[in-house]
């Protein structure tokens, strides 16, 4: 069977799976599964026999994963649903990301509030992992304007880097069995203290194998201009560690603006990262003109990509789970709005169009290749 390009994409109304040969002209699209429901964390999972994820978390009747082994054409639900243990005092609100682990049936989930299980079994039962869920400082974070939520889960053999909004940066070198915060040089420009322990507002975080040691943040910027106490705080929005995540350095000189939700490492170049800034005040396209900004130094400088954009008059966000790479030779960056478009940008980001236009408010987007 010839590979296809497999596109899951999350939204406030179910989850839609599109998919297309590698020459990616036109996509194919399917769902809404799950209909009526929001899905804020898929997973194309291409660890032997492909099998998709989502997430389906309904405030009235309850947290579901929805797992499909036909390449998006069903969904069913698993037997179970991660769930805090009896008498915790925490209820599961939403679940903000699903990762594979490292046996072939493992997976790892981030919920809301703040904390990380894992299944044995491809999501038909779940544990607490208690090094992070019971941390001394779990019960301290408080919600950011989208939820407590654990939306970053980055396995690294045996490192764990976990984003937390607003808890920070988090990181394990045991396995997952302890983990500590890990936030120096990140800031949190909504606190008193700019630089604290922990409480920052990450977005997101993305690394890339070639490159050892070197992570990328996009955290809760937009704070160049404040003018109360403490001061100004530029430049502490998109950053950049070459040590495991121990401490962390801007990269947003040359950006429109250093706040954002997404973060993405082209597939074959560690070098090359992509964000998409907005004005921090409404969360929306700098002066109504899209734009996608990549850098191919590492964050040492920035290029523009607005080709097939519109110029003038578009206000849509994008998510922090919202924008994929896929792997192909020359690969395309796919993104999706609070508006319900997806674009798919070409030879890397080069040259954009329009895929889908009239779909519901996108939360996530995920790719891969199978």
């Amino acid at each position: 069977m010839a590979e296809r390009v497999m596109i899951t994409i999350g939204t406030r109304k179910g989850v839609f799976v599109a998919e297309a040969p590698r020459t990616r002209r036109t996509f194919a699209l399917r769902g809404p599964f799950g209909p009526g429901v929001p899905v804020y964390s898929t997973l194309i999972d291409t660890r032997g026999a492909p099998a998709l994820y989502a997430s389906s978390c309904n405030p009235f009747f309850g947290m579901k994963v929805l797992k499909s082994t036909d390449m998006g054409k069903s969904f069913k639900e698993t037997k179970t649903a991660p769930a805090f243990p009896s008498g915790d005092g925490r209820a599961l609100v939403n679940i903000w990301s699903i990762e594979p682990g490292k046996a072939k049936k493992e997976l790892w989930a981030g919920v809301e509030p703040a904390s990380l299980f894992k299944s044995y079994d491809g999501g038909n039962s779940w544990e607490m992992v208690p090094g992070i869920s019971n941390h001394e400082h779990a019960r301290k974070w408080s919600p950011g304007a989208g939820g407590l939520c654990m939306h970053t889960i980055i396995r690294d053999g045996q490192r764990v880097h976990l984003g937390i909004s607003t808890g920070g940066h988090y990181l394990s070198e045991d396995g997952g069995e302890t983990f500590n915060a890990s936030n120096t040089g990140v800031g949190a420009g909504f606190q008193p203290n700019p630089y604290p322990e922990y409480g920052q507002c990450v977005h997101k975080i993305a690394r890339h194998d070639a490159a050892p040691g070197r992570l990328y943040m996009q955290n809760h910027g937009g704070w160049a201009e404040w003018s109360g106490p403490g001061g100004p705080r530029p430049d502490i929005g998109v950053l950049r560690s070459d040590d495991h995540g121990r401490s962390w350095r801007s990269i947003a000189k040359g950006l429109p603006s250093d706040f954002g939700f997404p973060i993405v490492v082209h597939p074959h170049d560690p070098d090359t990262v992509y964000v998409l800034p907005l004005e921090p005040a409404t969360r929306t396209c700098p002066g109504g003109a899209p734009a996608v900004w990549r850098s191919e130094n590492g964050g040492d400088s920035w290029k523009r990509l607005a080709r097939g954009f519109p110029k003038k008059e578009t206000f849509f966000t994008v998510q922090r789970d919202a924008m994929d790479i896929d792997e192909c030779k020359t690969p395309a960056l796919y993104f999706g709005t609070t508006t319900g478009q997806v674009w798919i940008g070409r030879d890397g980001g080069e040259d954009f169009e329009c895929v889908f236009d009239s779909l519901p408010p996108v939360h996530c987007v995920k790719v891969a290749v199978v």
